[in-house]
């Protein structure tokens, strides 16, 4: 995300990404399967607001605490107003990167989370600053 001429796709009302869904699965007590199958479309499920909704492929490791792990999926959408600790698509000072947003009265800090590397600082944001919250990440898909 350091190119700064990327310019995403958003997604469509025509696009879907079907799949069948078998059926739900305990996460606790083990239970016969159900035969259950329906369709299940995952735009319809994770997308909220199809013109404003983009997916990044996460590139890095600065927010493994925050759950964004390499190569994990980020739905990301636009016309979610940003909020104070909100994990955000963010456009700083000629590049792109995802951290946790923190506002303040006199600016933000874009926080990155991974707490067992010295190599991530905090990003302070102020006035100098050539700043946008893109988007708000709305959901994380994960590789297994």
């Amino acid at each position: 995300m350091k190119n700064a001429s990327f310019v995403p796709h958003p997604v469509t009302d025509t696009e879907s990404f079907e799949s069948l869904l078998v059926g739900a699965v305990k996460a606790g007590f083990p239970s016969p399967a159900e035969d259950v199958r329906e369709k299940l479309d995952l735009v319809k499920l994770l997308v909220r607001h199809t013109a404003s909704t983009f997916f990044f492929q996460v590139d890095g490791v600065s927010m493994v605490d925050a759950d964004m792990d390499e190569g994990d999926i980020l739905i990301v959408d636009r016309a979610v107003d940003p909020y104070n600790g909100c994990k955000a698509v963010c456009f700083i000072d000629g590049e792109y990167t995802v951290k946790r947003v923190v506002i303040h009265d006199d600016g933000a800090v874009l926080m990155p989370c991974n707490e067992h590397s010295t190599h991530y600082k905090p990003i302070p944001v102020g006035p100098d600053n050539d700043f946008l919250v893109w988007g708000v990440v709305t959901y994380i898909i994960k590789k297994a």
